[in-house]
């Protein structure tokens, strides 16, 4: 019956044509998909990140503000020695009368300095220092063990230059530098970037070569696309979560060491604000005058210790395989 039926029936019965639309043969029926609003998503499922931004906002503010409404005078009280080494208690008391009682509520330095003046002022020192470090060793890092990693040519070259560099110990090296270009925030910049970046390039290098001859970087340069777009393009996304990762482990060390070469007397000059100066002056007396040693001590490890868990919970947020 059915046989009989098609029999029966015309061709254009039978058959129909189908337009074929370009732009509806492109959509994708799937989820929007936006990688950093993914990223973000997962960073801040956790409630501990919120928390510590929200400390390490507190931190920038008191560290940015409290300066500029309040500047730091290390010498404010060096002509009167009974405001010398003042425990908080004792300095709360001496200078009850001057309308600033937040001002000594840590107690007086050796100077009769205010430590809590001094520790935000030092604490926003520090902080640039890191900062500004971090962005000049990550940036030139990152690009030269890009291309370190993808060229034949520039890793036999770099790997020479890192030989050589490498085997100098680092902080042998910050120390020359400081004796001769002296000891000022920027000479200090300079004496830790100059080759701080090696290590960087060295270790992306590594990552680079894993991924440097995947089918589409294989592709791209069959098809003649320049070295510098297929590392820009191919390479560097996929190595976002190891870029966080570098920077949450380099933005506390250039705190570290600050506060480690100051401490030993080769950071940054008297005349900067610093916590590794503040340290440094207090070290001889922090059994006899705790609260001009701890403190500072507190502040540069509160610091540290918020960057590093930030920096790795953002690291893992990154990992595309977290976005489930």
């Amino acid at each position: 019956m059915n046989e009989e039926r098609k029999d029966m029936l015309s061709a254009d019965e039978l058959f129909s044509f189908i337009d074929s639309d370009t732009i509806e043969s492109e959509k994708i029926i799937a989820p929007r998909y936006s990688y950093w609003r993914s990223v973000f998503r997962v960073f801040f499922k956790k409630k501990s990140n919120w928390f510590l931004l929200g400390l390490f906002a507190l931190l920038l503010i008191c560290s940015f503000v409290i300066p500029l409404i309040c500047p730091y005078d290390p010498n404010e009280n060096v002509t009167k020695a009974a405001t010398f080494n003042l425990s908080p208690a004792k300095a709360m008391a001496y200078f009850s009368g001057d309308g600033h009682p937040l001002k000594w509520i840590l107690g007086t330095g050796s100077q009769g300095n205010s430590i809590f003046y001094g520790i935000w002022a030092s604490a926003r020192t520090s902080l640039m220092l890191a900062m500004i470090c971090a962005a000049i060793n990550m940036t030139v890092g990152i690009i030269a063990g890009a291309l370190w990693g993808y060229s034949k040519r520039v890793d036999q070259f770099m790997l020479v230059v890192y030989n050589i560099i490498a085997n100098v110990p680092y902080i042998l090296l910050i120390t020359v530098l400081v004796y001769v270009i002296g000891s000022g925030f920027w000479s200090f910049v300079f004496a830790l970037t100059v080759t701080g970046w090696i290590s960087i390039a060295y270790f992306f290098r590594t990552q680079v070569m894993i991924i440097r001859d995947r089918e589409y970087s294989l592709a791209s340069r069959c098809l003649g696309t320049p070295t510098l777009r297929i590392v820009n393009k191919n390479i560097l996304p996929f190595l976002t979560s190891v870029i966080v990762t570098l920077l949450a482990t380099e933005l506390p060390s250039y705190i570290g060491m600050e506060v480690f070469l100051s401490y030993i007397g080769v950071g940054l000059s008297a005349n900067v604000a610093s916590l590794g100066r503040m340290i440094q002056e207090a070290q001889t007396s922090f059994i006899t005058f705790p609260w001009a040693f701890w403190s500072p001590v507190a502040i540069a490890s509160l610091i540290s210790i918020i960057l590093y868990v930030l920096g790795q919970n953002l690291a893992d947020a990154s990992d595309p395989r977290t976005h489930m």
